[in-house]
C-alpha cells in the first residue's frame, strides 16, 4: 500500500494507535523511521533533512547521498528525493515511513514534495500520515487506484466493549456497566476523554455522581478533567508541568533551566510512567512532548495563574537554545517572550545561514511576528526584508525598507539603541543596499538606473568584497545587455563571474555562466557559448550533488546550442540530464527555462501541438525576473509557432495584445517581439497581399538592423538579414531576395552553429535556399541547409510524428548529427573542412563517421554514400 492515512479529532489515540502497530510488526525485515512534526516543520529545508535523517537511522546504509544533498543551497528538494527514492528502492526488507502530527505542517512547498515521493514509491516502501485535517494530496486518485488505506474517527473510537475493558481492566476502576455506557455515550468513544476520565476518578468514593456531572462540549470537558488532574499532582509535578509547557518539546537540560531545578530528566521518567500525555519523540527518551490538547490547557492555566512568569520562562528557553546554536527555537522563544529587540539580534546572526540555505520562507515569517518598528531599526533585516517582498512582486513596498536600513545605518549611537549583529551582512549591507536597488530597477525595466545603482555598489564595495562586485558588476552587465550594448556586457558580466568565482559561490558562479553564456550567443560566438557551458558542467560534476541544479540548467543551456545546430537527438538528451538531475522546481527560471527549451525541440521536430503545450507550461511558471531582463518572451515563441502551424489569428490576437507595431521605434528588449511581428506580416502578406504592412516591415527590420550592427550582435544581425531576404522575396524581389541571402549566410559568424533559424522559416526559406544555389552564389552553408531542410521534410510529413530516419528493415536509426554528417561526406569537402562546416572537432566528426559506418555496415565514405542512396536517404 502506498500510502496509510491516519485521519482523525485530537484525542483519538492516532499516535498510540501506530506505535503500537509498528512494533507489533517489526522484525529484521521491517524498519520504521518515524518523524514527529511541528510547525516549525513547514519549511521544506527542515522538513526534509529531518526526513531524510530519519530514514538514513531507520536503515543504516540507505540516505547516504541524499544526506550530503541537504548541506545544498538552495536545498535541491526534487533531485534530493530523487536521490532518496533510488536508494531506498535498494534496501532490503519492508520499509516504513511515519509522518506524524502531519496537520501541523503548513506549506504547500512540502505537500508537492510529499506528493512527489508518494507517486514514486518503490514498492516495499510505505508511508504513514497521522493528522487531524486531511492533507493536501491527490487522496481521490490513490483511492481509486486502490494504493491507499484509511483509518478515520470512526474507526478509532472506543466500542462500549473497548471502553469497558480500558476502564476497568487498564486503569483497574470497576465500574458497572450502566456507567461505562454513560461515559461512552458522553465521550462518544473519545480516548482522551475517555483518559483524562480515568484519571480523575482515581480514588473517587461516588464515581456514579461523577459520571452524572460528565457533560459538556470536548474543549470544556477537556479543561474540566486537566484541571482535576492537575489538582490531584504533587505540587512539584504540578509546577513543573505548568512552567515546561510553555515548550514544543522538552529535554531533560532545557526543562532545567526554565524551572531552574536540576530534576528535569528525572521529572520527564516519572510523567511517562504515568501516562501524564507525554508523547517520546525519539528512541533515546530524550526528548518528547505534550500532548497537545493538555499543553494547551497547561499554558492557559499557566497564564491564568503566573502570568508575570511565562515571559520569564520564553527568555530562558531562548537563551538556552542559543547557546545550543538552535537558532530557530531560540527566535521563536524570543518573540513569544515579546524581547523583541532580542528576537531581531538573533535573526541577524541567523540571516547569514539562512540565506546559505534558502530559508527564506522562515525568515519572513519571523519578521512578521516582530513589530514594524523594531524591523525598520535593524538595517539588516531591513534589507532583507525588502529583498523578500521584492521577490514576492510588493516592488512598490522595496524602496522604503531600504531607506529605513540606510537611515539606520547613519544614525549616530546614542547607546540606548539595541545593538547589532557584528556580521559580515552588516559591514557589506551599503554595497548589499546599492546591489537591490540595482535589482528593483531591473525588475522595473529601468536599465539606467539599473546601471546607475549597480557603478554606486561598486564603489562602496571593498576589494575582497567578490559577493558584492560580483552582484553589483552583473547589474551593470544585465543593464547594458538590456539596451541592446552586447559588446559592453560581455566585458562586464565576464568580470562579475569571475567575483562570484573569487567569492567562492559556486552555484551562483554556474548561474552567471548561464547568462554570460547567453551574451555570447546574441554576439554570434555559439562555440565560446559552448566551450564556457562545458567547462561549467565539467566543474558541475566534478563538485558533485550538491550543485546538481546549477548542472542541470548547464544542460538546458548546452540544448539551445545543439538545437540551433540542427542536432535535435543531442538538444534531447541534455535536456533528458537536466531532468535526470532534477529540481527544476527550485529556481523559477530554470523551470520555466526547460520547458522553452522542450517545446523549441518539439516545434524543430515538427510535434507543433506538443510545442504549445510545453511554451504553455512555461508561460505558467515564468515571472517577471529580477535577474535578467526578459530576451526572449514565451508569448512571441508560441506566436511563432502559431505563424508556422498557420494559426495566424491567434498571432495576430498576440500582437494586438503585446501592442507590438511595425512603426514602432527600435529597441533590444522588444526585438524578439518585432522579428516575431515581422514573420506574421509575411505570413499575412501570403495570404492577402498588402504591400503597405510589408513595407512597414521591411521600414521595421532596416531600422533594427541599424541598431544591432553598432552593439556586436552578430547572432541577432542574422536573423534580421535573414528576415530582411524572406521580406523582400514576399514583395517579388526575388533576385534582391537571392543576393541579400546570399550576404546573410556569407557573414554568419560561425555557419555551423545556425541551422534552426533558416530551418524554422519552413518550406519558403527553402525555395529560396534553392533560388540562391542554382544562381551559384550560395556556398556550403545553404547546401548544408538545403540537405538538413530535405531530410527534415522526408521525415516528418506529419507534424506530429517523425519517422525513423533509415528503412525498417535497418537495425539502427541515424541521428539528425549523423544525417548531416553523411550529407557532407556526398562532398568535395575534406575531413577537417567538414568538422569545421558543422563546428565539431576532428575526432568528433571521426567518430559519427564510425557510428555512420557501423549503421550502414560499411567501410568507406563512398560506400557508406551508396549505401544511403540505395536506402532513399540521399
Amino acid at each position: 500500500m502506498r500510502l496509510t492515512l491516519v485521519s482523525a479529532p485530537a484525542g483519538f489515540g492516532k499516535t498510540t494507535l501506530l506505535a503500537e502497530w509498528l512494533d507489533e510488526t517489526a522484525g529484521e525485515d521491517h524498519s520504521v523511521a518515524w518523524l514527529s512534526l511541528g510547525p516549525e516543520d513547514s519549511d521544506p529545508a527542515s522538513f526534509w533533512t529531518y526526513v531524510v535523517t530519519a530514514l538514513h537511522t531507520a536503515v543504516p546504509g540507505e540516505g547516504s547521498s541524499a544526506l550530503e544533498l541537504i548541506a545544498s543551497s538552495p536545498l535541491p528538494t526534487e533531485h534530493l528525493l530523487t536521490t532518496l527514492l533510488n536508494e531506498l528502492a535498494a534496501a532490503p526488507g519492508e520499509v516504513w515511513l511515519v509522518l506524524d502530527d502531519y496537520h501541523l505542517v503548513d506549506s504547500h512547498d512540502v505537500s508537492d514534495g510529499v506528493a512527489f515521493f508518494l507517486e514514486h514509491l518503490p514498492p516495499h516502501v510505505h508511508v504513514v500520515l497521522s493528522t487531524r485535517a486531511d492533507p493536501g494530496l491527490p487522496l481521490s486518485r490513490w483511492r481509486v487506484r486502490g494504493e491507499l488505506a484509511e483509518v478515520r474517527a470512526a474507526d478509532l473510537r472506543f466500542t462500549s466493549d473497548e471502553a469497558a475493558a480500558y476502564l476497568n481492566e487498564v486503569a483497574g476502576l470497576d465500574l458497572a456497566s450502566e456507567d461505562v455506557a454513560a461515559l461512552e455515550e458522553r465521550t462518544e468513544g473519545w480516548i482522551a476523554a475517555l483518559q483524562l476520565a480515568a484519571l480523575s476518578m482515581q480514588g473517587r468514593k461516588d464515581v456514579s455522581s461523577f459520571i452524572a456531572r460528565f457533560a459538556g462540549n470536548d474543549r470544556y470537558i477537556v479543561d474540566y478533567l486537566v484541571e482535576e488532574v492537575l489538582q490531584h499532582q504533587p505540587e512539584p509535578v504540578r509546577g513543573f508541568l505548568l512552567q515546561s509547557a510553555v515548550l514544543d518539546r522538552l529535554t531533560g537540560p532545557l526543562c532545567d533551566a526554565l524551572t531552574d531545578r536540576d530534576d528535569g530528566s528525572h521529572m520527564l521518567t516519572v510523567l511517562e510512567r504515568a501516562n501524564l500525555f507525554l508523547v517520546a519523540l525519539d528512541d533515546r527518551r530524550e526528548w518528547y512532548r505534550y500532548h497537545h490538547l493538555f499543553a494547551d490547557v497547561l499554558r492557559a492555566r499557566m497564564l491564568a495563574e503566573q502570568p508575570d512568569l511565562v515571559p520569564l520562562l520564553h527568555q530562558r528557553a531562548s537563551q538556552w537554545y542559543e547557546r545550543h546554536d538552535l537558532a530557530e527555537e531560540a527566535v521563536r522563544h524570543a518573540v513569544a517572550a515579546r524581547d523583541f529587540d532580542r528576537g531581531a539580534y538573533l535573526m541577524e546572526l541567523a540571516v547569514p545561514a539562512m540565506r546559505r540555505n534558502r530559508q527564506e520562507a522562515m525568515l519572513l515569517g519571523w519578521l512578521k511576528a516582530l513589530p514594524d518598528d523594531v524591523v525598520r531599526r535593524s538595517p539588516v533585516l531591513s534589507v532583507f526584508y525588502g529583498h523578500m517582498l521584492m521577490v514576492s512582486g510588493a516592488l512598490d513596498a522595496v524602496s522604503p525598507r531600504l531607506d529605513d536600513a540606510e537611515r539606520a545605518l547613519a544614525a549616530v549611537p546614542d547607546g540606548s539603541a539595541p545593538r547589532w549583529a557584528e556580521t559580515e551582512e552588516l559591514s557589506t549591507l551599503p554595497a548589499t543596499i546599492a546591489v537591490y536597488r540595482a535589482s528593483l530597477a531591473q525588475a522595473r525595466g529601468d536599465a539606467a538606473g539599473t546601471a546607475q545603482h549597480a557603478r554606486h555598489a561598486l564603489d562602496l564595495a571593498g576589494p575582497t568584497d567578490h559577493l558584492a562586485r560580483g552582484g553589483a558588476a552583473g547589474y551593470l552587465g544585465l543593464a547594458a545587455w538590456a539596451q541592446g550594448n552586447v559588446s559592453s556586457a560581455l566585458e562586464t558580466f565576464t568580470q562579475a563571474v569571475a567575483s562570484l568565482h573569487a567569492a567562492g559561490a559556486l552555484v551562483d558562479e554556474l548561474s552567471g555562466t548561464v547568462v554570460l553564456a547567453d551574451m555570447w550567443l546574441a554576439a554570434g560566438r555559439p562555440s565560446k557559448a559552448r566551450q564556457l557551458y562545458q567547462r561549467a558542467l565539467h566543474a558541475a560534476e566534478a563538485y558533485g550533488e550538491p550543485v546538481a541544479q546549477a548542472a542541470a540548467d548547464l544542460h538546458v543551456g548546452i540544448s539551445e546550442i545543439d538545437r540551433e545546430a540542427g542536432d535535435l537527438d543531442a538538444a534531447k538528451r541534455h535536456l533528458e540530464a537536466a531532468a535526470a538531475l532534477g529540481e527544476r522546481a527550485a529556481m523559477t527560471e530554470s523551470r520555466y527555462r526547460w520547458y522553452v527549451a522542450m517545446g523549441r525541440v518539439a516545434a524543430a521536430s515538427g510535434d507543433l501541438e506538443e510545442a504549445i503545450t510545453l511554451l504553455g507550461k512555461a508561460e505558467e511558471l515564468y515571472r517577471p525576473g529580477f535577474f535578467l531582463p526578459d530576451m526572449r518572451p514565451v508569448a512571441a515563441l508560441k506566436a511563432r509557432v502559431w505563424i508556422t502551424r498557420g494559426d495566424l489569428s491567434l498571432a495576430a490576437d498576440w500582437a494586438h495584445e503585446r501592442g507590438v507595431s511595425a512603426t514602432d521605434d527600435a529597441g533590444y528588449l522588444r526585438e524578439f517581439d518585432h522579428l516575431t511581428l515581422v514573420r506574421l506580416l509575411i505570413a499575412q502578406y501570403r495570404e492577402h497581399p498588402d504591400t503597405g504592412a510589408l513595407d512597414q516591415a521591411a521600414g521595421l527590420l532596416d531600422r533594427l538592423l541599424s541598431a544591432a550592427e553598432t552593439s556586436g550582435r552578430a547572432g541577432n544581425l542574422l536573423e534580421i538579414r535573414m528576415l530582411q531576404a524572406r521580406a523582400h522575396y514576399a514583395q517579388g524581389h526575388r533576385l534582391q531576395a537571392v543576393e541579400s541571402l546570399a550576404r546573410t549566410l556569407a557573414q554568419a559568424p560561425e555557419p555551423g552553429g545556425y541551422v534552426r533559424l533558416f530551418l524554422d522559416e519552413g518550406a519558403p526559406m527553402r525555395v529560396l535556399l534553392r533560388d540562391a544555389t542554382n544562381h551559384g552564389v550560395a556556398g556550403d552553408h545553404a547546401r548544408l541547409l538545403l540537405s538538413l531542410g530535405a531530410s527534415a521534410e522526408a521525415e516528418a510529413p506529419d507534424p506530429g510524428q517523425r519517422p525513423a530516419s533509415l528503412s525498417p528493415e535497418s537495425p539502427e536509426s541515424l541521428s539528425d548529427r549523423e544525417l548531416q554528417v553523411l550529407r557532407l561526406l556526398d562532398s568535395e569537402l575534406s575531413g577537417p573542412q567538414i568538422a569545421r562546416e558543422l563546428f565539431v572537432s576532428y575526432n568528433t566528426l571521426r567518430t559519427h563517421t564510425k557510428h555512420i559506418f557501423s549503421k550502414l555496415d560499411v567501410t568507406s565514405r563512398r560506400a557508406a554514400v551508396l549505401r544511403a542512396r540505395e536506402r532513399g536517404l540521399m
